[in-house]
């Protein structure tokens, strides 16, 4: 079968009169080279992912930052409230409750979408699939 029978062009390969004059050393040098720039490629691509699933931790752990900032809040005006309805039992202590009641709320929602984001970061996958292709080309090159 010739290059153009294959689609690809004929330059893309060596001769065979090439090949056969090459040394085993240039060939293994060839390999070397191949492997160290797959290496380097590889470790790229994980840099990339992992700084994009740290990015989205972070924003997930500022989130869960937020919520218990809210706990502490409601925590405070609960307290307040407790004074207020205990030392009196005038309408006064009605706002702080609503205070607190406004933190709960606040509190749960920055929680769950925090919860929520923290469960959508993933480990560098296409690097683990990658890694997983090249290691079984590297065991059968020819397949």
């Amino acid at each position: 079968m010739t290059a153009q029978e294959t689609g690809t062009s004929a330059a893309s390969y060596p001769q065979e009169s090439e090949v056969r004059n090459r040394s085993v050393g240039d060939i293994v040098g060839d390999i070397q080279k191949d492997l160290s720039t797959l290496v380097r490629q590889e470790i790229e691509l994980a840099k990339a992912e992992t700084k994009q699933e740290v990015s989205k931790a972070g924003k997930a752990a500022g989130m869960l930052g937020g919520a218990g900032f809210a706990g502490y809040m409601v925590a405070l005006f609960a307290s307040l409230t407790l004074a207020y309805g205990i030392g009196t039992f005038w309408p006064a202590w009605t706002g702080a409750l609503i205070v607190t009641a406004i933190w709960g709320i606040a509190g749960a929602v920055l929680y769950a979408r925090g919860r929520e984001q923290l469960t959508a970061v993933h480990g560098p996958r296409n690097t683990v699939e990658t890694v997983k292709e090249d290691a079984a080309w590297a065991r059968h090159p020819t397949s």
